[in-house]
């Protein structure tokens, strides 16, 4: 048995999320299905971290053990011979066999795409929230400064029925960056980990303050007020990417 690093790239719009569901389409299961057809055997992969219903990921990696006399780079080929069209596989590798891709991540990189301009782009209508007016990229970047860090970001948490009450929302994150690139602002988020939802609630947040609903003063006292509630927004899925998962050096 050999313990494989697996770095997929997916489009999140057709799917469920990561993790398998009673019902609907997910990512986790689509290439559970793939491994099994490659290797005649049914694995569990497991994944740095859960993306949502209808979030993308350019670098997501996930490990799993499997018997097999393929080489990595043939397991990647088979993989991607069999993957539907929305998922591929971008690299196999053999780890070392305590390998985790979870708890072995030193940070993970959302980025969040914003489309800043009057008409809207059906291009980029799957990976992208259009937004018409007009956005204070200075303060929203102030904001971002304040959220910066080690707090508890009780207030930007969220899941389905309620958060846990016992989850703990202390984290440290280490990068919020606001970036303009012609017609498209990208907010950059990077930490360790994350709450459920907190990066799309921390961009729906920024866009009030870009749309003059929120001083950055005020930014501070709802991170301070611990209150779902008082921050901003859930901003839509399709607007994020898990773009890069690092880990140390090998």
């Amino acid at each position: 048995m050999q313990r494989f690093r697996l770095t997929l790239e997916y489009d999140g719009a057709e799917f469920q999320g990561w993790q398998i569901q009673a019902r609907g389409r997910s990512v986790q299961g689509v290439v559970e299905s793939a491994l099994a057809e490659v290797t005649g055997a049914r694995l569990r992969i497991y994944a740095a971290g859960r993306t949502d219903a209808g979030v993308h990921a350019r670098g997501q990696v996930a490990h799993f053990d499997a018997a097999t006399r393929l080489s990595p780079g043939e397991l990647c080929k088979a993989l991607n011979a069999v993957l539907p069209q929305d998922v591929a596989a971008r690299e196999v590798a053999q780890a070392a066999a305590d390998f985790d891709a979870r708890r072995a991540a030193l940070s993970k990189r959302y980025v969040y795409r914003i489309l800043r301009r009057r008409s809207r782009s059906p291009l980029r209508r799957k990976y992208a929230w259009h937004i018409r007016g007009p956005l204070a990229l200075g303060a929203m970047a102030e904001a971002a400064d304040v959220l910066k860090g080690t707090h508890d970001f009780a207030a930007f948490r969220g899941a389905p029925g309620g958060a846990p009450a016992a989850e703990e929302t202390r984290r440290s994150l280490d990068g919020l960056r606001v970036v303009r690139e012609s017609d498209e602002v990208r907010i950059i988020a990077e930490a360790r980990s994350f709450l459920r939802y907190m990066v799309r609630n921390l961009v729906g947040t920024l866009v009030e303050v870009g749309q003059g609903r929120l001083s950055v003063a005020q930014v501070a006292q709802v991170l301070a007020s611990r209150d779902r509630a008082a921050a901003g927004p859930t901003a839509p899925a399709h607007g994020l990417c898990l773009e890069e998962i690092r880990y140390p050096v090998d």
